[in-house]
């Protein structure tokens, strides 16, 4: 993250614009508390203009980050390059809709599974399953049987398709063995890609899924 730069003047008037590189603060000692959590302070002092370096901001905290998202080439390549993502939106959601449309625009069709109710993974998605529907205490006990979710999708797409993109939500509910399957079911249908929500986070941000599920060794956070 940039870190951006606030200029300060002891013995002025009360107001802060932080568009204006002289910031006027009135106060012996004075905090300002600022978008991402970064504090501007004053003590007391001389009259004087004093540089405050305001870690954590970045360009996107002043032109509207929550609507241009810098980070959407580099989310096409991961998706490209690891094939099965494990994500973390924030508590209010809506963010990874826009993550979910740059794939549409690339030419993607979606299969929207809930974690809950899924069953067993590998079973549902690439085979035939069984499926018993609620009797509700006064039928007899019935089981039908379903294509692979996967299987038929992919069947069903039209030629011009770039791939079937697996959206799971609510993941953090799978076991480790589940979420290993996703991590390996891109390279058993080469035209899926897997899409894993597995918990919240301040702001949007993934992880390969073989990482999450244990397949190779933890990297280590960059700094």
């Amino acid at each position: 993250m940039a870190a951006a730069t606030c200029f300060q003047r002891l013995g002025s008037p009360s107001f802060v614009n932080l568009h204006n590189p002289t910031t006027r603060i009135a106060g012996i000692k004075r905090n300002i508390m600022l978008p991402t959590g970064g504090e501007a302070w004053t003590t007391r002092g001389r009259t004087g203009i004093r540089v405050v370096k305001c870690s954590g901001i970045g360009i996107e905290d002043f032109i509207g980050g929550d609507l241009l998202k810098f980070d959407l080439g580099r989310w096409l390549s991961d998706v490209e390059e690891h094939k099965a993502l494990a994500i973390y939106s924030p508590h209010e959601g809506g963010y990874e809709g826009r993550y979910l449309n740059r794939l549409r625009y690339q030419g993607y069709y979606f299969l929207d599974l809930s974690a809950r109710g899924l069953g067993d993974p590998e079973t549902t998605l690439t085979k035939i399953h069984p499926v018993c529907p609620a009797h509700l205490g006064k039928q007899p006990i019935a089981r039908w049987y379903f294509p692979p979710e996967v299987d038929y999708r992919l069947a069903a797409l039209p030629p011009d398709a770039k791939g079937l993109v697996v959206w799971i939500i609510e993941a953090k509910v799978l076991s480790k063995a589940e979420l290993q399957f996703l991590a390996l079911l891109p390279s058993l249908r080469p035209k899926v890609r897997v899409i894993a929500e597995c918990g919240n986070w301040r702001k949007f941000v993934w992880k390969p899924l073989k990482e999450i599920a244990g397949l190779t060794p933890e990297m280590k956070p960059e700094t």
